[in-house]
């Protein structure tokens, strides 16, 4: 298992992306992205002098996302770097040309990967508590309250129609990134916001379309709207953070971590393809656990 000078001669490259491609079906763009991402890593490899991929470390990784940072990276970029490093790692042991995977425990560090923005609890009880229950705000309220339920993205709210919607078993039905669908459960106090508004408030908007929530026009609401939406009802409710479209499903997922929820579930609630992109939560769940600890334990 030899490293080559060159980054596209890295060991079983070509059977790694033929996988990624026959078997995980991932998009040419995608697949493009990822031999940029491991061109840069087998550079790297062979500036460092290694000679075979089992002498690889957790250090070795690190120093090589590091010094991508300092090449000037964006976060983003850095996350998927990480992310192409440990699939070709699995991918090895899994066919069995390593026995380690060296990357299995290895996370996306705060140095490249920007935590999340989310609500605290409160924060969000503040916010939902707003919406006046009578016209405009019954919509308000049930938006509010399925996008915080839910964990959906604002483009998946925006795109519900009455149909994808069974209050009486408590789940809707969710169309993600890459047009694929998922149930996704539905709180009670969600379920009871969403059924007042459907009952009172809704038929009186004169539909042009059947989809959930509705603008003045009858028509479906926008994202652009329903972002503008949570940011009058933060800033009402004196919430100075910054808001962006995805603070609810990260307030969603952060929350759901706090109390002990499985990462798995989390990854399957939020449509995240590789648990990869969850495991960004795990990071605002010990900082909540060390708080705890701090302020309850004798010797915190």
């Amino acid at each position: 298992m030899k490293i080559e000078p060159s980054p596209a001669a890295l060991p079983f490259e070509t059977e790694f992306f033929d996988y990624l491609s026959v078997e995980k079906g991932l998009a040419a763009n995608t697949l493009a992205a990822y031999r940029q991402d491991l061109g840069a890593y087998g550079q790297f490899l062979h500036g460092k002098k290694l000679k075979a991929m089992d002498k690889v470390t957790r250090t070795h990784i690190l120093d090589f996302l590091l010094q991508e940072k300092k090449r000037g990276l964006q976060s983003s970029s850095m996350a998927r770097r990480l992310v192409a490093v440990k699939l070709f790692h699995r991918f090895l042991v899994k066919e069995r040309f390593l026995e380690t995977d060296v990357t299995s425990v290895l996370e996306s560090p705060r140095l490249w990967k920007k935590l999340p923005n989310f609500l605290s609890s409160r924060e969000i009880e503040a916010m939902l508590s707003l919406p006046p229950a009578k016209g405009r705000g019954l919509r308000d309220r049930a938006l509010l309250e399925c996008l915080y339920a839910t964990g959906t993205r604002v483009s998946e709210v925006a795109g519900l129609k009455v149909e994808d919607v069974n209050l009486m078993n408590g789940f809707l039905k969710c169309r993600g990134k890459g047009d694929k669908e998922r149930l996704v459960p539905v709180g009670r106090a969600a379920v009871r916001a969403l059924e007042q508004y459907l009952e009172k408030f809704r038929p009186k908007q004169k539909p042009k379309t059947n989809h959930l929530f509705l603008g003045k026009s009858g028509k479906g609401l926008t994202r652009q709207f329903i972002w503008q939406l949570i940011k009058k009802y933060a800033r009402l409710a004196g919430i100075t953070k910054k808001i962006t479209p995805h603070t609810f499903r990260h307030s969603f997922a952060t929350h759901l971590l706090e109390h002990g929820a499985d990462l798995r579930v989390v990854q399957e609630l939020l449509g995240h393809a590789d648990i990869a992109t969850t495991q960004i939560y795990t990071h605002v769940s010990r900082d909540h656990l060390k708080r705890v600890h701090s302020q309850f334990h004798p010797r915190g």
